[in-house]
């Protein structure tokens, strides 16, 4: 198994498969590397290296109480970058892990990366406010608090409906990838899943977006439940100077089926461009 340590003591799984031009995978809340697999094995089998990590507090990562906030995610995600003395990394984040990308430019620059893929990513700004009038209220952000703390076990269960979107009429529901999903989930420990709603919901990446000066793919759901692309991808996409957008009509936040051969095309494309 492959570990790396943070300078604050952290151990952090990572997988690395291929080799080549290294694509570094940042995973969604509450899930793990393992939410990579499928395109991980497509650039691996393609000419590149595929490196994806658990964040810290989830999946094979340790658990520590301290450390469970936006600004060390993307420090760690930088310690990992330099222990493997990666460059011209293209880096691909979903939902959090696309803020956590985010997070790690405004940071650290991108002296170092090539290409930047933000799938169903949560930048610009989750939470409703004045000036974000799109985004969402902090009561839902509440109840996903109080789901944690209540009946973690249940409460993933249930989310992994929206996720997929198979509470949607014309969805085929997986049995099987609902049964993954809360897998991955309750690999996360309660300190870092309670924790990093605050993180995903209220981090405020727009300074982050605007650091950005790689060439950027935007891919996002129409219909994505998660993280409603009007206060996200639309807004990125204004954002980030070299940006792509890219939507696939009707498809939820966690890509299924025909709509993730879609994005896995899109993402073999661009990587190769």
């Amino acid at each position: 198994m492959s570990t790396f340590t943070t300078s604050d003591g952290t151990e952090i799984f990572f997988k690395d498969w291929g080799t080549g031009q290294p694509v570094v995978f940042s995973h969604g809340w509450p899930l793990n590397a393992d939410a990579w697999d499928g395109q991980a094995r497509l650039v691996a089998e393609n000419g590149f290296r595929a490196i994806a990590h658990d964040r810290r507090g989830h999946g094979r990562s340790a658990q520590p109480w301290q450390g469970n906030h936006m600004d060390q995610y993307a420090d760690d995600l930088g310690e990992l970058i330099e222990s493997l003395d990666l460059d011209n990394v293209i880096l691909v984040g979903h939902s959090t892990g696309g803020g956590e990308v985010t997070r790690y430019i405004g940071r650290h620059g991108t002296a170092r990366v090539a290409k930047v893929v933000l799938l169903g990513a949560v930048p610009p700004l989750m939470l409703k406010t004045e000036t974000n009038p799109e985004g969402t209220p902090i009561e839902a952000f509440d109840g996903i608090r109080a789901g944690v703390e209540a009946d973690r076990s249940q409460f993933y269960r249930d989310l992994s409906e929206a996720f997929f979107g198979f509470n949607r009429p014309d969805a085929t529901p997986s049995e099987g990838m609902r049964r993954m999903f809360w897998l991955w989930s309750m690999q996360v420990g309660l300190k870092a899943a309670y924790d990093c709603v605050k993180q995903f919901s209220e981090s405020d990446f727009t300074e982050d977006l605007g650091r950005i000066d790689v060439p950027t793919l935007i891919a996002h759901g129409g219909d994505d439940q998660i993280v409603p692309i009007a206060a996200s991808a639309e807004k990125t996409a204004q954002l980030v100077k070299d940006a792509t957008l890219k939507v696939y009509p009707g498809a939820p936040h966690g890509l299924v089926g025909d709509f993730e051969k879609a994005f896995n095309a899109d993402l073999l494309a661009f990587v190769k461009s």
